[in-house]
């Protein structure tokens, strides 16, 4: 690929459906931009710890939310940031366009769709990768504040959450809302435009 691709970092929890939707979106970006995705984790489950949230929303964040997170940081520093973009590729296919279970044999299934090592696996239930995550995700959120989630994007000194949006847009389409995208968050002083969603993440 060349090397006058522009590098557009999203940050990434595997569990968000919103997320997927735009990882998916940045991907088509790319067939008509001149932009480089690059892939980093961060965490819900971080994110929340010290948030008022409801008791079952809680209990995943407690184990379900560091599962992915955890085997995506570890395929990351284990394979590099490539093969980390194929297992949340792996991995979100399989939660969101398939509705597997959030479970660690989801993830198991996951790495072997995407020919990685077995036993990346064992990282879900291991506290050995959580310094790093925190650090990525730290990294993400920091340059957009701690109001907002997943995802984040940075590309050159603009850095923003979302863009949330459903279905994600294709070919010409998806370029078209990148530049509207950047000239919006590239305007000094700009903070937020939102309105109430009206449809469910659409997976296609």
């Amino acid at each position: 690929m060349s090397d006058e691709r522009i590098p557009v970092d999203l940050w990434f929890d595997p569990l968000c459906p919103w997320a997927w939707i735009t990882s998916r979106w940045l991907l088509e970006v790319e067939k008509v931009r001149p932009v480089r995705p690059r892939w980093h984790v961060m965490s819900l489950a971080v994110l929340n710890e010290d948030k008022d949230v409801p008791e079952e929303y809680r209990e995943m964040l407690r184990t379900q939310a560091w599962w992915g997170v955890r085997v995506a940081v570890a395929v990351e520093q284990r394979l590099g940031n490539e093969e980390l973009g194929r297992f949340y590729t792996a991995l979100g296919t399989r939660l969101h366009n398939r509705g597997e279970p959030r479970a660690v044999e989801t993830i198991a299934a996951a790495l072997a769709d995407a020919g990685q090592p077995a036993e990346l696996v064992e990282a879900a239930l291991s506290t050995d990768y959580d310094e790093a995550l925190r650090k990525s995700h730290h990294d993400g959120m920091d340059r957009v504040g701690q109001e907002v989630g997943t995802p984040v994007i940075a590309v050159e000194d603009v850095a923003f959450f979302g863009p949330v949006v459903s279905p994600a847009p294709k070919g010409e389409a998806a370029g078209r809302l990148w530049d509207g995208v950047l000239l919006v968050a590239g305007t000094d002083g700009f903070f937020e435009l939102k309105r109430s969603r009206t449809r469910d993440p659409i997976f296609d």
